[in-house]
């Protein structure tokens, strides 16, 4: 029944455009039939002008429509290559960042390799490094293949960050000189007063908040300044002597008036370890 009613409304329609075409071909031939009288050509224009609206205005409805579907069609398309251009442009920015942080980073380290002239130097790249044990060790990309020794220092940017205290033969495990662990071997270190007078202890902790080491174990009365560069001692036989570990923050003095313990603020970034390199006496 439904495709009954479909196929009548079809034949109607056909019909209608059949006789709307046969009126405007009739109009015209009348209209511009000279012989017919006046009043036969108005009503000839008339009929062309009622079907032109009848047939027009749906044509230019659609045709309305057409360059709305486009317009929308090119703004979505322009708008989805703007939204890629402005992602390339972010990830480029990011990558630009990157780059400019490693070649910084890189041009500290050459300058650092340039004061070693007396060890030999092996360039390496931190590997992995856990959150469970973020200030107390990571691991690099070198071993024996490379060089590397068990003891060997390792160094980043300006100063002293760590040991060797594990070797294979591609990578080995650095233990970090702001290492909480209380089975650790403490760094031997050392400063001088302001009267020049050595003072000696041991990196006894770390303060993550500060970010300053804490020297202990001190045995001086003697009067520590401010800015004193603070170095390894080269005691204990592990650690070679004379590697710069940071500089004086602050010195707090315990109940007996000796100073109980030495805030330093260390010369490598223990927050940014990227690069790094391992230190050996040149034989």
């Amino acid at each position: 029944m439904q495709k009954f009613s479909f196929n009548k409304r079809l034949v109607i329609t056909m019909i209608i455009l059949i006789i709307g075409f046969l009126l405007i071909a009739l109009s015209i031939s009348v209209r511009n039939n000279r012989k017919a009288p006046s009043f036969v050509q108005q009503i000839g224009n008339d009929a062309v002008g009622i079907v032109d609206r009848v047939v027009g205005v749906p044509m230019n409805g659609l045709g309305h429509a057409t360059d709305s579907v486009k317009g929308l069609y090119n703004t979505y398309t322009e708008n989805k290559k703007l939204k890629k251009q402005v992602d390339t442009m972010a990830t480029q920015k990011v990558e630009n960042q990157t780059l400019k942080d490693e070649n910084k980073h890189l041009k500290q380290q050459l300058k650092l390799n340039e004061t070693l002239s007396s060890y030999s130097k092996i360039n390496a790249v931190v590997l992995s490094r856990t959150p469970s044990s973020w200030q107390d060790q990571l691991v690099i990309n070198k071993g024996t293949a490379a060089g590397v020794k068990k003891n060997d220092p390792v160094l980043s940017r300006k100063g002293l960050a760590g040991r060797v205290t594990e070797v294979n033969k591609t990578n080995s495990k650095v233990e970090l000189l702001s290492t909480s662990n209380d089975s650790a071997n403490r760094f031997a270190v050392r400063l001088k007063s302001k009267e020049g007078t050595v003072i000696n202890g041991l990196i006894t902790g770390y303060s993550t908040s500060k970010n300053q080491l804490i020297m202990g174990q001190i045995t001086s009365k003697a009067k520590i300044a401010k800015g004193e560069k603070v170095i390894t001692s080269g005691m204990g036989g592990i650690t070679p002597q004379g590697l710069l570990v940071g500089k004086v923050v602050r010195a707090a003095n315990g109940d007996d008036g000796l100073p109980a313990k030495i805030y330093i603020e260390p010369a490598a970034d223990f927050n940014d370890l990227d690069v790094v390199t391992v230190a050996r006496r040149a034989d």
